[in-house]
């Protein structure tokens, strides 16, 4: 399986197909921050949507009609048939065997009506504030929040590095501060981004 073979979803491709899901999601990754920016500011080799983990079952059951889904897992892919998943934060989606990915689930948790950030549980927020909304009615995940998961992976990459330099003159004086807060959370011993002269 190629797992390198990707012919992502647009953006507006992704909010016609989940149009008429009940449940709420949104944009992430690198094309969040270009919503949030209002324009692309670099390729992006995939998609990402994210949604709460609650709503895994309904999303399940929306597109496992017309799309083969694939659970992400420590370095494996194998098919997702509709079962629980509590460990498993990623799904890879593509329309049958031999086409190339289409875009690409995240779960994220919630402990009542909080999102909790997993890699340090204390960090949370109120789960109806961690999206914004473009003027096009695109929901999409905050910049803040988004760059969280970008500096506290296991490995920044060098795309990472760029988007950190990207978001930081748009980044209000509150969201520099909630993201100093969360890195210096997860990172007490310290963290390359914290060292930025604009932050």
């Amino acid at each position: 399986m190629d797992i390198h073979n990707w012919q992502p979803l647009t953006i507006e491709e992704v909010s016609l197909l989940f149009r008429d899901i009940s449940i709420i999601w949104g944009i992430a990754g690198g094309w969040a921050l270009d919503l949030h920016v209002g324009r692309q500011t670099r390729e992006h080799k995939d998609i990402d949507i994210i949604l709460f983990r609650k709503d895994q079952y309904k999303v399940y059951q929306y597109l496992s009609k017309d799309w083969i889904l694939y659970k992400a897992y420590k370095g494996t892919l194998e098919l997702w048939e509709g079962e629980q998943l509590e460990q498993v934060n990623d799904i890879w989606v593509k329309k049958d065997e031999h086409s190339a990915w289409a875009f690409q689930l995240m779960f994220v948790d919630q402990v009542d009506k909080d999102w909790v950030y997993r890699r340090h549980p204390e960090i949370r927020r109120k789960a109806n504030d961690i999206f914004l909304t473009t003027t096009d009615h695109i929901r999409y995940l905050r910049p803040e929040i988004q760059l969280l998961y970008k500096g506290g992976g296991a490995v920044i990459r060098e795309k990472d590095d760029l988007d950190w330099q990207m978001m930081l003159p748009h980044l209000t004086v509150e969201e520099k501060e909630w993201i100093v807060s969360g890195l210096k959370g997860q990172f007490p011993e310290g963290h390359r981004w914290l060292k930025t002269e604009s932050i």
